[in-house]
C-alpha cells in the first residue's frame, strides 16, 4: 500500500479538472491519498472531484483549505457553516474527515488558519488577498479567533500514538518551510500562509512525516526531526514551483 498527498488542486481551472478527470482509474486502488484542502468552492465541482477521487483511491482523507470555505458565491452562507457544510459532503462522498489507524501507521488530519504568527500583514496584501472577501465570519470573529476556533478540532487527536504518524493540514505550520529564495516581493504572502501553533500540535503529537498545502511550493524538508511535505498542483500557470503530479510520501 502506497500513500499519496496532493494539495491545491484548484478544479475551477479546466486544466486541473481534466488533470483530476484523467487520473488512472486502476494503479490507485489499494493506495491511501491525502488531498490538503482548496478544492474548489463551487459544489458541482467539489463533489465531482471527490467522487472522481473516491473511485480511483482505496481511502481518501480530506481537509478543507481557505478556498473551499470561500462564500461570495455559495448564497452568501458564513465560512463556519460552508466548513461543516464541506465535510458533510466529503464524508456523503465516502472520503474520510477524521483520523485512522491502520496496522502501524496513523493518519490525522490537523485544522487551523492564519494568526499573524508568521508576520503582520501590509496594507497591499490586505487589499488583495481574496479571503478577506471571500470569506464571512461570524460578528466579532478575530483573525485570532478564526485559528483559535480550528486549531481547538485538533485536541483529541495529539494523544494518537503508532508506529508510524503522518498528520496533514492544508496550512503551513512553520514560515521556515518556505525556500531561501523566494523574491522578497512575494514574500508579502507569508503572514497568510498559516500559524505557529500547528508545529506545536505537531511536536506534540510527534509525527514523522507532516504534509501541507496553501503555498503552492513544492517541498520536502525535515525540521526537528519532522519530514515536511507539500505537494500542490497549484495554478496552471505554476509549473516551475509545483510537479503537477501524485506524490507517494509513505509505503507499506
Amino acid at each position: 500500500m502506497r500513500i499519496f498527498a496532493i494539495s491545491d488542486i484548484h478544479v475551477d481551472f479546466k486544466e486541473n479538472r481534466a488533470w483530476l478527470l484523467n487520473l488512472s482509474q486502476y494503479d490507485y486502488r489499494d493506495d491511501i491519498l491525502i488531498l490538503a484542502g482548496d478544492v474548489t468552492d463551487i459544489p458541482d465541482l467539489l463533489i465531482e472531484a471527490f467522487d472522481a477521487l473516491q473511485k480511483r483511491f482505496l481511502m481518501v482523507l480530506f481537509i478543507p483549505g481557505n478556498h473551499d470555505l470561500w462564500v461570495y458565491r455559495n448564497n452568501g452562507k458564513n465560512s463556519l457553516e460552508r466548513f461543516n457544510l464541506i465535510q458533510d459532503i466529503a464524508r456523503d462522498c465516502g472520503l474520510i474527515t477524521g483520523p485512522i489507524d491502520y496496522g502501524s501507521l496513523s493518519i490525522i488530519p490537523l485544522f487551523g488558519w492564519y494568526d499573524y504568527s508568521f508576520g503582520e500583514p501590509g496594507e497591499e496584501i490586505r487589499h488583495l488577498w481574496a479571503d478577506y472577501s471571500a470569506c464571512r465570519w461570524p460578528e466579532n470573529f478575530t483573525q485570532m479567533d478564526i485559528t483559535e476556533y480550528f486549531i481547538s478540532m485538533n485536541t483529541d487527536v495529539l494523544q494518537i500514538k503508532n508506529q508510524t504518524l503522518i498528520s496533514f493540514s492544508h496550512f503551513l505550520p512553520r514560515i521556515d518551510l518556505m525556500p531561501g529564495i523566494i523574491p522578497p516581493a512575494k514574500r508579502i504572502v507569508y503572514p497568510v500562509l498559516g500559524t505557529t501553533r500547528l508545529a506545536q500540535q505537531i511536536s506534540q503529537l510527534g509525527s514523522n512525516i507532516h504534509v501541507y498545502g496553501h503555498s503552492h511550493v513544492n517541498m520536502r524538508v525535515t525540521k526537528d526531526d519532522t519530514l515536511y511535505i507539500n505537494n500542490a498542483f497549484g495554478y496552471p500557470n505554476e509549473s516551475r514551483i509545483a510537479a503537477k503530479e501524485l506524490l507517494c510520501v509513505y509505503e507499506m
